[in-house]
């Protein structure tokens, strides 16, 4: 039994806390699990990562954005993702093309019909098969990923959280929208406690997973 389910939302939703909590769960009942991350997950995608992340490359263009972006993601996906699918494994992405879409399409506002292209060549055809969407006030979300980039001086992976709060709303905006396009999402309150928002995650996760499983 393989499947791919991706994690998505704005800064600070809580998206790698609950990624982390979900691979021990399902790993507990059995199942083979790969927690994986974009950009990242390989040697070459996390060195692609390096110079989107760093806040010193505040001078990087959307468009070079965009093509590292789709970069880090055809390596990742077929280095990592579809060699674990191939093994029934159950991977889960922090993050994937639904960000892209979000964050260089509304963030940066650059043609949709450009990134849906790159975002088709990059993934080759692979769709989650369950998108969570961590949805939660940009303020709150900005403010927590600032305050943890700080305490664990991540500053050398600051560049998005650098930008201004417009850029953030725009991004959340489009992530509500693909939400209500794609029956693949699920939008997952992620204000409250970790153990409230786990819950729920476990609550959709499980649903989701008893539909999957019958033959």
């Amino acid at each position: 039994m393989s499947f791919f389910i991706t994690f998505e939302g704005i800064e600070g939703s809580g998206k790698s806390t609950q990624i982390q909590a979900l691979r021990q769960q399902l790993e507990a009942r059995g199942h083979r699990v790969l927690a994986t991350r974009e950009p990242g997950g390989c040697p070459i995608a996390d060195a692609i990562r390096a110079i989107l992340l760093d806040s010193a490359n505040r001078v990087l263009v959307p468009r070079a954005e965009l093509l590292l972006y789709a970069a880090a993601r055809a390596q990742h996906i077929e280095e990592v993702v579809r060699p674990a699918l191939a093994a029934g494994t159950i991977v889960l992405c922090d993050r994937f093309a639904d960000a892209t879409t979000a964050y260089q399409g509304g963030g940066r506002r650059l043609d949709a019909g450009l990134v849906g292209e790159l975002n088709a060549i990059a993934s080759s055809g692979l769709l989650p098969d369950l998108t969570l969407l961590f949805d939660m006030p940009v303020a709150l979300g900005l403010s927590r990923a600032r305050q943890r980039n700080q305490q664990e001086m991540l500053h050398d992976e600051g560049r998005f959280e650098m930008e201004e709060l417009d850029f953030h709303e725009r991004v959340r905006a489009a992530y509500l929208a693909l939400a209500g396009q794609e029956s693949r999402f699920r939008i997952v309150d992620s204000t409250g406690s970790v153990e409230q928002v786990a819950a729920r995650v476990t609550a959709v996760v499980d649903a989701f997973l008893t539909r999957g499983e019958q033959p």
